[in-house]
């Protein structure tokens, strides 16, 4: 079942979550409500920020959830050696009690590609996954310049790139994922990064547009963002210069 925010308006909000944790489905589970992004309403906003990020947000009586994402994410994730597509999420609570969040159960839907749905990464498990790949690239790479020293500068070059690109990954990744909270009135506020995996026989190259589904969940209710990149067809962000 899914819940649009204009129906927000007349019912507390607890009122509604009440209601629908007693609706069941045929296998006799519980459902678990969902709030959906819908553009023009209450509690809908999207801008194209100067940062070159597209920006869509979502507010219900207590929790507000913001989705950022890069407007050239598309290119940039096809020139990393490892293809993951990245998100800046972030929540803002507003209730009296406490509200877990668990970026772990967040999923990308790649609805231009079958449907294909990835779970996030976990951001430690991540890092240890392409640092062991970056030391045994190094090992096969000490391995095939012996077999083949006219090929030493090309293998070289490339091994430099990976390990430099795993140096940096690892280090975004231990500074600005996103990571479990507990929020509070007292600590409202967490935001990070949140990353997918794209390499997949069901997910080819991008189109112009592509289309995508998130879900962030919590424990009683599931935030849905469906989005395209560009969200226009030849949408373009102007970026605002650094001055150094």
């Amino acid at each position: 079942m899914t819940i649009h925010i204009q129906n927000l308006r007349r019912v507390p909000f607890p009122m509604i979550l009440a209601a629908l944790l007693w609706t069941w489905t045929a296998s006799g589970k519980d459902t678990v409500p969902t709030v959906r992004w819908t553009e023009g309403n209450p509690g809908c906003t999207f801008t194209r920020g100067d940062d070159g990020k597209y920006r869509w947000a979502m507010w219900t009586d207590d929790v507000g959830v913001s989705l950022a994402v890069d407007s050239q994410e598309l290119q940039k994730t096809r020139r990393r050696h490892e293809r993951i597509f990245g998100v800046l999420l972030n929540v803002h609570y507003r209730g009296s009690g406490t509200l877990k969040v668990n970026p772990q159960k967040t999923t990308l839907e790649f609805v231009n590609h079958f449907h294909t749905v990835r779970n996030s990464l976990h951001p430690d498990y991540f890092s240890k996954e392409i640092q062991k790949k970056a030391d045994d690239l190094a090992d096969e790479t000490e391995y095939q310049i012996q077999k083949h020293p006219e090929k030493k500068d090309e293998k070289e070059n490339y091994l430099r790139d990976y390990e430099n690109e795993v140096s940096g990954l690892t280090r975004f990744l231990s500074t600005h994922s996103l990571r479990e909270a507990t929020l509070n009135p007292g600590d409202p506020e967490v935001g990070g990064w949140i990353f997918f995996e794209t390499k997949s026989k069901w997910i080819g190259d991008w189109k112009k547009q592509e289309t995508f589904l998130l879900r962030f969940r919590f424990k009683n209710r599931v935030f849905e963002f469906p989005f395209t990149l560009p969200p226009s067809e030849g949408d373009l962000i102007l970026r605002r210069r650094e001055l150094h």
